[in-house]
C-alpha cells in the first residue's frame, strides 16, 4: 500500500515543461473522427470523448443494472452514477478508437464525464442519490464503457451541481481512485474554470484527492474575451496557487468562446510560460468546432508543443 500512494504521489510532482496535447471530441455530432485531426508524432496525444453522462435519453440505449434499455421519456433525467455515452458514436465507435491507436503510437484516448449540457438540451447535473450509491452504479458503468471502448483515461467536467463541494469530492475522488487501484485508466484530468458556481467543487476534490489527478484541463477560454497575455499569464499563477503542485495545462477554444486568442497573442503567453519550465501541455475545446477551418490551431499547438 506504501508503494501504492508513492506511485500516485507523482502526479503531483514538480511539474515540467511537456510535449502534451489534448483535444476533446465528439459531443457536437459534426460528424469529426480520430482520423480527421492532425497528429504530430512528436507529441504526446489524447482525445477525450465528450461525453459520458450520468442521465437518461430517448435517443440513447441506458445502462440499467449492467444491460442496455431504452427509456421513452422525451427529458433526460439523471441515473445517479449509471453511465451513458453521449458521444458522435457512430463516428466514435470502439473499433474507430483501436484504429486511431493502432494508426499513431503517441495517441491515447479517454472519456469526459458529465459537461455542459445533457445533447444541449438541458444542463447536465451532478445528482447523485447518495455517496456510496453513485459511487458503486458509476464504477460498474464507467468500467464497462472503458473496457468496451479500450480507454485509457478519465476526464472530470461537470460544470453544474446539485449537491455540496464535499460529496463531490467524495464521489469523484472514490471513483478516480478505484480507476487507478484496479488499473482501468492510466491517467485522470479535471476541467474546471474561474466561476464561483463551478471551483468550489473542484478546490474541495483537489484538497483532498488531488494526488489522483495527473492533468487539470483549466478552462481559460472561460475568460472573458479580449484577454491580454498579461492577464492570461495573472490567471495561470492563480489557478496553479489553486491547484497547487498540479499540472496546469492552457487552453483555448475553436467554438468563438472567450480567453486568449491565438491573433491576440495565446502562443506568445505559452513561449513565456515554456521559457519558465511551466508549459504542461495544451489542450483545445473542440475538434467538432476545428473541423470547419481544417485544425489550424491543432496543428499549431503541436508545432510549438514539439520545438
Amino acid at each position: 500500500m506504501t508503494l501504492f500512494f508513492t506511485t500516485l504521489s507523482s502526479a503531483q510532482a514538480t511539474p515540467a515543461n511537456s510535449k502534451l496535447f489534448r483535444e476533446y471530441i465528439g459531443a457536437e455530432d459534426k460528424g469529426v473522427r480520430f482520423s480527421d485531426v492532425p497528429i504530430d508524432s512528436r507529441v504526446e496525444f489524447h482525445f477525450i470523448l465528450s461525453f459520458a453522462i450520468d442521465y437518461t435519453t430517448s435517443s440513447h440505449p441506458n445502462r440499467t443494472n449492467g444491460n442496455f434499455n431504452f427509456t421513452t421519456s422525451s427529458h433526460p433525467k439523471p441515473t445517479n452514477g449509471n453511465f451513458n455515452v453521449f458521444w458522435d458514436t457512430e463516428n466514435l465507435s470502439p473499433s474507430h478508437v483501436s484504429a486511431i491507436k493502432a494508426s499513431h503510437p503517441n495517441a491515447k484516448v479517454a472519456l469526459s464525464l458529465g459537461g455542459d449540457t445533457v445533447k444541449g438540451n438541458q444542463y447536465a447535473y451532478f445528482s447523485p442519490t447518495s455517496i456510496n450509491s453513485w459511487v458503486r452504479n458509476a464504477i460498474a458503468s464507467i468500467v464497462q464503457i472503458t473496457k468496451e471502448y479500450e480507454l485509457d483515461g478519465i476526464d472530470i467536467d461537470y460544470e453544474h451541481f446539485q449537491t455540496d463541494p464535499n460529496t463531490f469530492a467524495e464521489c469523484i475522488g472514490r471513483l478516480l481512485f478505484h480507476l487507478k487501484q484496479n488499473n482501468v485508466v492510466s491517467f485522470t484530468s479535471i476541467a474546471p474554470y474561474e466561476d464561483d458556481s463551478v471551483q468550489p467543487y473542484y478546490l474541495a476534490l483537489w484538497r483532498k484527492y488531488g494526488h489522483l489527478i495527473d492533468y487539470v484541463n483549466f478552462q481559460f477560454y472561460a475568460y472573458s474575451k479580449g484577454t491580454t497575455v498579461t492577464q492570461f499569464i495573472k490567471y495561470f499563477e492563480t489557478q496553479s496557487s489553486n491547484y497547487k503542485d498540479g499540472k496546469i495545462l492552457v487552453s483555448i477554444g475553436t467554438d468563438n468562446s472567450g480567453g486568449l486568442s491565438p491573433k491576440n497573442g495565446f502562443f506568445e503567453a505559452c513561449a513565456t510560460l515554456k521559457s519558465q519550465g511551466k508549459l504542461h501541455g495544451i489542450f483545445i475545446w473542440s475538434a467538432d468546432d476545428s473541423k470547419k477551418a481544417s485544425f489550424h490551431y491543432e496543428k499549431q499547438s503541436q508545432r510549438f508543443l514539439a520545438s
